[in-house]
């Protein structure tokens, strides 16, 4: 489609007379083109002249832009070495002339002309790379290369940086190249003379591009991009540069990375370097100390450019001023920074495309990411206007009324309207990323000279002995100080939050975080009153707050197999065993810390919070379990027969967990005809099993760099801690038909398959009804059941006061109460609710003495919850705090701790009462 037919606006001519000559050249045209020239060369010198150089290619170029552009990069693929330096500046006016015509009548969007602008450089670039290092091959300076190797410039590669990276290109821009090449593609007796000759071609394409001729240019190059710019040659090695970004390489390198894109050459090997940058740019954890490097970036470049102070239009930078460009930029890859490394979505060169994708994560609203690329193609479009009058690399608005004139008329604009438009988008922008680089200033306390003994330490703390970190967190501090102060009690969460801040073993990072996100402040403030337990697995795992603020942290919660799926999702992100096991960790504490702050803050309660934790536990096992098979098959071959089937027991079984919760597990396995496994080692049945149940212990409890998963309990297996760690399904059997005991009975009223064979699973679930269902003689049950009771007390005492768990009538009395419940009654129901059921549905209970036991299970349950969320050791009252004891309260429903301990006592008496009564074994409850 023509110009003509999508003309939507038309510059005027600033110099009629100038405007006359040009349309006077050209042959006869639509008026509304004879306008669009007119105006066009009346208010640009330099597209007057290249209307005058290129009238013959521009008329015809105007009916159809599009295949113009097309034949003009079919042109420059055509080109050979000798006609690069002619032909590519013939090019690039004829690129200059149809760009600036297609965008001055609005036929092209802003990103049609800057992709157009950057097509054309990458055609520039791959034809002088491919062409020059075709003469080197020729002339024998490249060993071992051939004629064919040309064509990917013998393995060297052009990564295009800033603008040119993300297709972004302005009007008259300059470009940013890092020229590398593959060492592995020669020999080590030839690195240097292919070095050499990589320098060469890089100089001389660097002459080609920016050389001033009669034909004028093509592109300013800037090569200073690469790593070490000042000691380095203009065309390093892949390996050189690896080894200095992986030791050096700083904030500002990792931001330039995030538009990086290969853009002539060896285009694959580019893609390949880039791709072994990835943990060099996108940081596992999100990374907000990003903001404070911006923030520092941003400050130099206006004191060095003099760019500071109050707003003035004359001679104001729209790139690099106040409201300018490049904050919307720095602000677009600062985010992308902080979290492109959890989330992959957020990865794209693209500015615009940048802020949608950011809106999507949900990192700013929608409106704002509209507002902000609204800005951004308005100043983008300015900066085109003030390039095009005479062609020059400026971003700086006019110093005088005669120059807004003439900006006004290349623009068809009022100049006064123009002028106002300008001021309120600048100001715009600046005040919207202003408060995200530069928060306010601390509010200051009212008064800080309380707790000064204990602040007088936190100078001599891992995470404040950096001037970095001691700087950022004495801007958090009064107002730290200031919420500690509001809280209930202020010396305990002081005393907390020391305790939190003492533990930390660094700082910038998460006092970068408090910085940009103030709620978290609030958040770490409440911890510290309330969890003392959790303020102190916080400060050894605080990258689990990068769950709260990664858009997510609020939702829905996504059940057993929701977890599941995400979790094998990290789990395929990593490259080897051991990253997966350490993803998987930071993953699972991520969730974990949700669930207790959740709790924490009320938003879901005890019972909930019991069948979260159990979600995670067996979302992870199942998770772990085939990476765990898959590492094992690799050295010994894949499990024999069905293979084996992991069952949850005890709290995980019956699906209640707490916060510091181990887990009950067993292992059966069903290996069918095989004697030994098929692999390069392969071991004898009953070993592989063994040793595979030791390795996915090993990878849910070992400490690794993230902590550990969870602590595991196998003795509730045949024969205990004195039988294999693995059961075979025949063994199995028979151990439970014959020899168990009826604690192990009990102990199968609460067991669940969690991960293995489907068949398998569903047989020993089969089994586990079987047994519950006939393994139920009341005498026999009756008797060890007293036993059991009594050794249980002998060896746990009486566990009066706030112990929930042991004691008469407590949660653990209660749920062994459940469970011979559900064996009496021979049904396999698993939760505790359920069985207690099934005692009154068989007649053994009365209604009064499950609602007794009921009654104790649920408030015992809900003190254990909360108790373990907020300590690690004995419920103490005075060791929890206020906030501690008011979520003690919410839980029980008491509105006092005095009423919630005469609560304990007296329901805990019902229920022992009601126990006693029922394993005396009279012929009434028979």
């Amino acid at each position: 489609m023509s110009i003509a037919a999508r003309m939507t606006r038309c510059p005027h001519p600033f110099n009629a007379e100038r405007g006359a000559d040009a349309l006077a050249v050209v042959d006869d045209v639509p008026q509304e083109l004879a306008d669009l020239i007119a105006g066009t060369a009346g208010s640009s010198p330099y597209l007057a002249d290249l209307i005058h150089r290129e009238v013959d290619w521009v008329v015809a170029a105007m009916a159809d832009p599009e295949a113009a552009v097309a034949g003009v990069l079919a042109d420059v693929r055509g080109m050979d070495a000798a006609a690069l330096a002619d032909g590519l500046r013939q090019a690039k006016r004829r690129i200059a002339l149809i760009t600036a015509l297609a965008d001055l009548s609005g036929a092209w969007p802003l990103e049609t002309v800057t992709g157009t602008i950057t097509d054309f450089s990458y055609a520039a670039v791959h034809q002088c790379i491919t062409e020059l290092v075709r003469q080197e091959i020729a002339r024998g300076k490249l060993p071992g290369m051939t004629e064919a190797d040309a064509d990917t410039g013998a393995g060297m590669t052009a990564l295009a940086m800033g603008k040119m990276g993300a297709g972004e290109l302005n009007y008259s821009s300059d470009i940013d190249l890092i020229c590398l090449f593959d060492e592995t593609r020669f020999d080590p007796d030839d690195y240097h003379d292919a070095r050499a000759s990589f320098i060469r071609v890089t100089r001389k394409m660097t002459a080609i591009m920016q050389d001033v001729t009669k034909g004028g240019y093509v592109f300013r190059t800037d090569l200073r991009l690469r790593p070490d710019a000042s000691s380095t040659p203009v065309c390093i090695s892949m390996e050189t540069a690896e080894r200095y970004y992986e030791s050096v390489g700083r904030t500002w390198e990792r931001a330039a990375y995030i538009k990086a894109n290969p853009c002539g050459g060896d285009i694959a090997a580019g893609a390949a370097f880039l791709k072994t940058l990835k943990p060099f740019v996108w940081r596992k954890h999100l990374d907000f100390a990003a903001i404070q490097d911006a923030h520092d970036m941003r400050l130099l470049i206006k004191d060095h450019k003099g760019l500071g102070g109050p707003l003035v239009l004359e001679g104001h930078n729209m790139k690099l001023g106040r409201g300018g460009i490049r904050e919307i930029e720095f602000f677009t890859q600062t985010r992308q920074l902080i979290s492109g490394g959890r989330d992959a979505s957020l990865r794209t060169r693209e500015t615009v495309e940048g802020l949608r994708r950011l809106a999507a994560a949900e990192w700013i609203t929608g409106a704002d990411a509209d507002m902000l690329a609204d800005h951004y193609r308005f100043h983008r479009e300015i900066e085109h206007r003030l390039q095009m009058i005479n062609d020059a690399q400026t971003h700086t608005l006019p110093p005088n009324a005669e120059g807004f004139a003439r900006l006004a008329a290349l623009m068809g604009r009022d100049v006064d309207e123009l002028r106002d438009e300008i001021t309120q988008r600048l100001n715009a922008v600046h005040d919207y990323t202003e408060s995200f680089f530069a928060p306010e200033d601390a509010i200051e306390g009212d008064d800080e000279s309380w707790g000064q003994e204990t602040t007088d330490r936190w100078p001599t703390y891992p995470a404040l002995r950096s001037v970095r970190g001691s700087t950022i967190f004495e801007r958090l501090r009064p107002d730290i100080m200031r919420r500690l102060a509001a809280s209930a009690k202020p010396e305990e969460a002081l005393a907390q939050f020391d305790g939190f801040l003492a533990g930390l073993p660094a700082g910038v990072q998460l006092f970068s975080l408090f910085e940009a996100n103030p709620q978290l402040t609030q958040l770490i403030v409440d911890i510290a009153a309330t969890a003392p337990a959790l303020a102190q697995h916080l400060s050894r795992n605080s990258g689990v707050f990068d769950a709260v603020v990664g858009g997510a942290f609020f939702d829905a919660w996504p059940g057993a197999e929701g977890l599941q799926a995400e979790a094998a999702d990290v789990l395929k992100t990593a490259p080897d065993y051991e990253a997966q096991l350490i993803a998987l960790r930071r993953w699972a504490k991520e969730w974990h810390f949700r669930i207790g702050v959740h709790l924490l803050r009320g938003l879901i309660d005890t019972v909930r919070a019991g069948a979260q934790y159990a979600d995670l536990a067996a979302a992870s096992i199942a998770a772990v379990m085939p990476v765990v098979e898959g590492e094992f098959a690799r050295k010994h071959g894949p499990a024999p027969g069905r293979g084996a089937v992991v069952v949850g027991m005890g709290s995980l079984g019956a699906h209640r967990l707490t916060a510091t919760s181990d887990l009950d597990l067993i292992v059966i396995y069903d290996a069918g005809d095989a004697d030994a496994s098929d692999g390069k080692r392969p071991l004898a049945v009953r070993p592989y099993f063994a040793r595979l149940t030791q390795a996915l212990v090993t990878a849910l409890s070992a400490p690794m760099s993230e902590g550990r998963l969870y602590e595991v309990d196998m003795r509730l297996r045949p024969s205990g801690r004195q039988g294999p760690v693995a059961t075979a399904l025949e063994s199995f059997r028979n151990y439970q038909l014959n020899e168990a005991w009826t604690w192990e009975h009990l102990a199968l009223t609460r067991a669940q398959p969690i991960v293995g064979n489907a068949a398998l699973a569903a047989e020993i679930e089969a089994f586990r009804t079987q047994i519950v269902g006939t393994k139920n003689d009341r005498t026999v049950v009756m008797t060890d059941l007293r036993d059991m009771r009594r050794r249980i007390a002998d060896a746990r005492g009486d566990g009066a006061g706030w112990d929930a768990k042991n004691g008469a009538g407590r949660l653990q009395d209660c749920e062994l109460l459940a469970q011979a419940a559900a064996l009496l009654a021979g049904v396999a129901v698993i939760a505790t609710e359920d069985q207690i059921a099934a005692g009154v549905a068989d007649g053994w209970m009365d209604a009064a003495q499950a609602d007794a036991i009921l009654a104790a299970y649920r408030l015992f349950s809900a003190v254990q919850g909360a108790a373990r969320l907020l300590t690690n050791g004995v419920l103490d009252p005075q060791l929890i705090g206020t906030g501690g004891c008011a979520i003690l309260m919410r839980e029980t429903k008491t509105d006092s701790m005095d009423a919630l301990f005469a609560h304990m006592n007296e329901t805990a008496k019902r229920a022992d009462a009601a126990i006693t009564a029922l394993l005396a074994g009279d012929d009434n409850n028979g």
